[in-house]
């Protein structure tokens, strides 16, 4: 049996009708600044000076020249132009199954139901409802000689209530809250991003300290054999004491260098377990080795134009600047007025049985108009402070803007320095190797001594040590442009169920 009596039918019909061709006829207002993003700079490179077409060369292992190609993007899978696949491995790895990816994606979708949920504003909203309520009334209340109870009074009902958006202020919340999805949208891809760049430096600062490690061990079984020249030619009354110590003076040096290698190497280790998404203990790593990691020698470069686009941090400021604009909204309409429309229509009876009976049907409609006159400054101030909300976030959006470009010029310089800095150290790790031998050949055959010796030693390690660094340096700038420049990565652009 239907909830309705046939008087309360159309009257309930033409009240929900009236709603929505109200709520129609009011769409196109809406109080409050359209979003406009501030222009970015009109600059048409990121350094002072024009950028190269390409690095200088250096006469060593990862010392090619790195071309600048103008106006190209970043691809969205940076990492793989390492050409290492290890390195790719590591990257997916943390990607797939780091918790801050999980964190990023389960604020996004968050946020997305908010936004989902804001929506339902601009609708009416429909309940039903269904009670009993025991009573007694008083002589004063009671009609009739047998009313006074007590008493059982059963209702069931439907009722209907809009609120016309007449300046926008739900419209203009819903618009918040999808900035704020876009914004959440932009911290997903800024962790990816961030995510990706950490694993690559983290698995070259890897590579880098076994090279040293390797080197200085190198370095100490020189010195090795040198210490057991030294105590064969004091027991054969050559060579003095002084001499010997001083050749055990400098074995000592380098072995103790090897500890705080090995415990960067470790905690490097540790470091890189927690961006795959395991412990220390479970971590299984591939060995990687710089010799197998590849130098990327054609550099996209994007245009200044398109790094607002391409920057998740810039495009996430864009989104808070949104939603700061659309709060101003907000604040604005809450001080005009409210009309609000409402019906209800149901059946009222002392017997459960009787409910829906002929004559027990009772509907109401109502229309109610509301005029903030005084709340103790509350709406002024709520106002003033969207305002002043969204000056900051104009701001905040403009100091973005300007760290990108610095980030960017920053990388953009050190690929230029770093390639003439391999050069001079390959240089340098030549000509002390060199050196190294003749010392080596001159105290072989007396003309010579220790001091000689282990200054040539001394220099030549230094001289390793600091060309491991130098390659190191030159792959970890090319992956810091291309964070600087964006990474390419937008996990809106991606097919559903793609993976990164």
């Amino acid at each position: 049996m239907s909830l309705f009596s046939s008087a309360a039918k159309p009257a309930a019909v033409a009240g929900c009708a009236f709603t929505l061709l109200a709520g129609l006829a009011l769409a196109g207002c809406a109080v409050g600044p359209d979003y406009r993003r501030p222009d970015a700079p009109s600059a048409d490179r990121y350094t002072a000076q024009p950028l190269p077409a390409s690095t200088a060369t250096a006469k060593a292992a990862g010392g090619d020249a790195q071309r600048f190609l103008q106006g190209r993007d970043v691809p969205a899978r940076w990492w793989t132009t390492f050409g290492n696949a290890e390195l790719t491995r590591r990257v997916t790895t943390a990607l797939e199954h780091s918790p801050t990816v999980a964190s990023a994606q389960a604020a996004l979708r968050q946020a997305q139901e908010n936004a989902n949920a804001a929506r339902g504003g601009l609708f009416p909203s429909l309940d039903a409802g269904a009670g009993a309520t025991r009573q007694k009334q008083s002589a004063a209340q009671s009609v009739g000689p047998g009313g006074r109870g007590p008493f059982t009074v059963y209702n069931a009902s439907v009722s209907i209530g809009y609120t016309l958006d007449l300046f926008g202020g739900v419209r203009r919340g819903i618009e918040a809250q999808l900035a704020l999805a876009d914004y959440q949208r932009a911290q997903l891809d800024t962790t990816y991003l961030t995510l990706a760049a950490n694993v690559v430096t983290a698995s070259l600062q890897e590579a880098s300290l076994r090279e040293q490690l390797r080197a200085t061990e190198h370095i100490l079984d020189i010195q090795g054999k040198s210490l057991k020249i030294a105590r064969q030619q004091q027991q054969i009354g050559s060579k003095s004491l002084s001499d010997t110590l001083a050749v055990r003076s400098q074995v000592a040096a380098t072995e103790a260098t090897l500890p705080p290698l090995r415990a960067q190497l470790a905690a490097t280790r540790n470091q890189l377990a927690t961006y795959l998404g395991t412990t220390p203990a479970q971590l299984e790593l591939s060995p990687l080795t710089l010799d197998a990691i590849g130098l990327p020698r054609d550099i996209p470069v994007s245009l200044p134009s398109g790094l607002v686009e391409q920057r998740p941090d810039i495009r996430a400021a864009s989104a808070q600047l949104h939603a700061a604009s659309a709060q101003v909204g907000v604040a604005t309409a809450a001080m005009l007025p409210q009309i609000t429309l409402s019906g209800s229509a149901g059946s009222q009876v002392l017997r459960a049985g009787d409910l829906f009976s002929a004559g027990t049907g009772a509907w109401s409609l109502g229309l109610g108009l509301t005029q903030p006159l005084f709340h103790g400054g509350e709406l002024l101030h709520k106002k003033r402070a969207a305002q002043a909300g969204l000056d900051k976030a104009v701001a905040d959006w403009q100091q973005t803007v300007l760290v990108a470009f610095q980030n960017v010029a920053d990388a953009l310089q050190a690929l230029q320095y770093d390639a003439e800095g391999l050069a001079a150290q390959a240089a340098a790790e030549d000509a002390a190797s060199q050196q190294l031998a003749l010392v080596e050949r001159q105290f072989q055959l007396g003309s010579t001594g220790y001091l000689n010796l282990l200054d040539a030693q001394r220099s030549y390690q230094q001289a390793r040590i600091a060309l491991i660094q130098a390659r190191v340096a030159r792959l970890a700038d090319t992956a810091a442009l291309y964070a600087a420049l964006g990474g390419g990565w937008r996990s809106d652009t991606l097919a559903a169920g793609q993976k990164p």
